[in-house]
């Protein structure tokens, strides 16, 4: 019976994030790694912020390549999960957060999304807003979605790249 009880605390965890932000969809390796390859190859100068880290396959594979990666995740169970199996990554930092109240490090190179339709859009204009603040250039590689009104730089079959420039006040 208490077996029973937390399959549905996880299953109402995971229900309820949903609801706020989008749902959990693990990044594929092989997808990623082309990302990586061909779009923005990952420096030791880079600071990569992955939105909806999930499990943090995109902070370890960017920790894997030199750089180093924030996760933000709604999801204290993914959060947990981040954490374990990044432990021997160093330069690898996961925290529960919520996108919409989250200042973006100063040094961010790089934000890395996976925003469904619904969306894209209010994070694309967070995005900007947090580039303003920042005062300097971002590039923002995005998951299965293209952002609307932003300008492409590149692509491959599942990412897409952009440039986000301050704008001038």
């Amino acid at each position: 019976m208490i077996l029973l009880w937390i399959v549905f605390a996880i299953a109402l965890v995971f229900a309820a994030v949903v609801a706020v932000g989008a749902p959990y969809v693990p990044s594929k390796r092989k997808d990623l790694v082309d990302a990586f390859d061909e779009l923005y190859p990952i420096s030791k100068n880079d600071l990569v912020l992955d939105i909806g880290s999930g499990d943090g396959i995109v902070l370890r594979e960017v920790a894997r390549r030199g750089g180093r990666a924030v996760g933000i995740e709604i999801n204290p169970i993914l959060v947990l999960i981040s954490k374990w199996l990044s432990r021997s990554d160093v330069p690898v930092h996961t925290q529960l957060a919520n996108l919409w109240r989250f200042n973006f490090p100063t040094s961010t190179t790089l934000v890395y999304v996976f925003g469904e339709s619904r969306d894209i859009g209010r994070m694309s204009r967070k995005i900007q807003s947090e580039v303003d603040r920042l005062g300097h250039d971002v590039r923002v590689m995005s998951y299965g979605f293209e952002i609307p009104g932003a300008k492409q730089l590149a692509r491959t079959k599942t990412h897409f790249l952009y440039k986000f420039s301050p704008l001038q006040k």
